[in-house]
This record gives C-alpha cells, structure tokens and sequence, in this order.
C-alpha cells in the first residue's frame, strides 16, 4: 500500500504510533494490581454467595416437597353415599 493511497486519518494514527510515547506514571502497575486483586476477591464473594444462596433455595425446595407431597392426589372432600345397609 502506498503513501498516495492513504487517507489523512491514516497517515495523523501512524505519525502518533511513530512518534514518542507519553512517560507512564511510576505507581500505574501497583495500582492495576490492587484493583484487579480487589475486582477478583469481590468476584469470587459474589460467586460464593450466589452459590450458597442456590443451595439455600434447593435445601428449603426438597423441604416443601417432602412434606407438601404436591405430587400425591388429594383426597377426596366428599364421601360417597351409602347405600343397602
């Protein structure tokens, strides 16, 4: 690709990439260090209690269903008559 067919937004990017770098501050890598740690614990916390909060959910779900017993039919409210005694 030539110089010719370039477009002037092209040619302003490659001058700055070319050019000196700005001088980073001397604290940046600690700094992203501290909070990449923090992110990753806050992350891992929040993926513990979501798992304990399912586990919760499950443990009182099998609870209601022992004792509920939704899959059982009920009985029956009405008794039939009786009849030749």
């Amino acid at each position: 690709m030539s110089a010719e067919r370039r477009g002037p937004r092209e040619e302003q990017v490659r001058r700055m990439l070319d050019g000196p770098h700005p001088a980073l501050p001397p604290e940046l890598a600690a700094r992203a260090v501290r909070r990449g740690g923090r992110r990753m614990r806050l992350r891992r916390a929040a993926r513990r209690t979501a798992g304990w909060l399912l586990a919760a959910a499950l443990a009182a779900f099998l609870v209601w269903a022992g004792v509920e017993q939704p899959w059982a039919t009920e009985p029956a409210q009405v008794t039939p008559p009786l009849e030749g005694w």
